[in-house]
């Protein structure tokens, strides 16, 4: 187990998601995206009883974890109905609202996670929020189609009941433009402060001209682990 407080709680939030909501009876896996969902996989590793499912990744990085673990690799084309999808987040509310997208894979962990019969999130505690928008201030990210960004970032200082404290165009860290996603479209991470209404936010947003996917995540998942920092895990249910 890792010296790393926080490592470890993570990987216990993991491990706890994965013993009690994936089974051998279980057909078809959705794998999220993030830092979290490498201990979710390195559990699923541990059960050999776990190996003959299928695996939906959200993501490159969740793809390659599922093949460079030897698991059976699907498509959401190919299942469009999945068992359990388990996934991080960047902030979850008491309703289990959430805010994701901050690895910019916010699009396809949607579709992943409205597949799924279950949608279980795995955090650290640093993540629980009494209001999204309080503990994660970098922004809800807005997936934009490119040549559309400059309309939307107007659209959204101009457009929507509650203004913005701040959005811009996330930029790439080690090569010169901005962050491409998966799906090849720009991410707009917009900063409104606390947010009372998550729902009206997120349907504000979509009916935006060149928005292709948002990541406010509201009222979809069924539970939440948190790893905490004295190295238990808490839950917390919809």
């Amino acid at each position: 187990m890792s010296s790393n407080p926080i490592e470890t709680g993570k990987k216990l939030a993991a491990y706890a998601a994965v013993d009690e909501h994936i089974t051998a009876d279980c057909k078809v896996i959705g794998i999220g995206s993030g830092s979290t969902v490498v201990y979710v996989v390195e559990r699923i590793l541990q059960k050999p009883e776990l190996k003959h499912l299928i695996y939906i990744p959200t993501s490159f990085q969740s793809k390659l974890l599922i093949i460079e673990g030897g698991l059976t690799l699907g498509s959401i084309e190919q299942y469009p109905e999945i068992d359990v999808t388990i996934d991080g987040a960047d902030e979850v509310d008491p309703q289990l609202n959430a805010i994701k997208g901050g690895g910019a894979c916010q699009f396809q962990e949607k579709v992943v996670a409205e597949a799924a019969k279950k949608f279980v999130i795995v955090a650290d505690y640093r993540k629980k929020s009494s209001n999204l928008g309080v503990e994660w201030v970098k922004g809800i990210p807005i997936e934009v189609v490119p040549m559309a960004y400059k309309l939307v970032m107007r659209s959204i200082d101009s457009k929507l009941s509650i203004k913005p404290i701040d959005s811009k165009l996330r930029m790439a860290i080690n090569k010169a433009g901005p962050v491409v996603t998966d799906n090849g479209n720009f991410v707009i991470d917009a900063h409104f402060g606390a947010i009372d209404r998550p729902l009206d936010l997120l349907r504000e947003i979509k009916l935006l001209t060149g928005v292709y996917e948002v990541g406010l995540f509201c009222g979809m998942a069924q539970m939440a682990y948190f790893g905490e920092g004295d190295g238990s895990v808490s839950t917390l249910s919809a």
